[in-house]
């Protein structure tokens, strides 16, 4: 407790187990278990010959990108999102379990659903592409669509409005959905890498009516 309140400055040097066995009014073999405790902890280290000393502990850093402030923003995100997300499909298509892939399966019920009611879900669509990069088992993949979540959802609620018009554009994209999702299951990673890659700059081009923007530096 001392330690974690600050008491105890880091690379600080300990009371021996004598002094702290006075200190604390406990037998040396109680006071040598909680030092080798805390060393298992990572909040102290020892130095043979002199002692123990406490670690320098760094702060864990929650994972953050900048605000969606612009269009150029909305493109950008689909840039990065083409960096990871067909990799993950292609992960989870190599490393799914049966949880995985009814997980998946789940979402697209939702989608089908939303889509005979000539709906799009922005919750659901997120929640298709967070399942895949949970079904890769790789962490930092989910945790980088964790932390994009909001902006993401930025990009989603326009691409869902741009759906809303003539020409079927919900069925094509729950097709797309549905296919994924399909190569996912079938254990076919290299075709869920491409169709997760068509997917996202379908979505993309559907968006920005395939007028990317000029991101070159001036």
């Amino acid at each position: 407790m001392r330690i974690s309140n600050g008491d105890y400055a880091p690379d600080t040097k300990l009371p021996s187990e004598k002094e702290l066995s006075e200190q604390f009014d406990v037998s040396r073999p109680i006071v040598r278990e909680a030092l080798e405790r805390l060393r298992n902890e990572g909040l102290i280290y020892s130095r043979q010959g002199s002692g123990s000393f406490v670690r320098l502990r760094s702060e864990p850093r929650s994972l953050g990108f900048p605000p969606v402030e612009t269009i150029a923003d909305i493109q950008r995100c689909y840039e990065f999102r083409l960096t990871i997300e067909p990799e993950a499909a292609y992960y989870a298509a190599r490393r799914r379990n049966d949880a995985a892939i009814q997980a998946i399966a789940r979402v697209v019920e939702l989608l089908s659903s939303a889509t005979d009611q000539q709906r799009h879900r922005e919750d659901a669509d997120f929640a298709f592409h967070l399942a895949i990069a949970e079904a890769a088992n790789n962490h930092y993949y989910s945790s980088a669509m964790q932390a994009l979540r909001s902006h993401i959802a930025v990009g989603m609620k326009l691409h869902g409005l741009a759906l809303m018009g003539p020409g079927r554009g919900l069925e094509k994209v729950l097709g797309e959905h549905r296919a994924i999702y399909e190569a996912i299951r079938d254990g076919n990673a290299e075709v869920a890498r491409q169709l997760m890659r068509q997917h996202l700059e379908g979505s993309r081009n559907r968006l920005f009516e395939d007028r990317l923007l000029d991101l070159s530096l001036q």
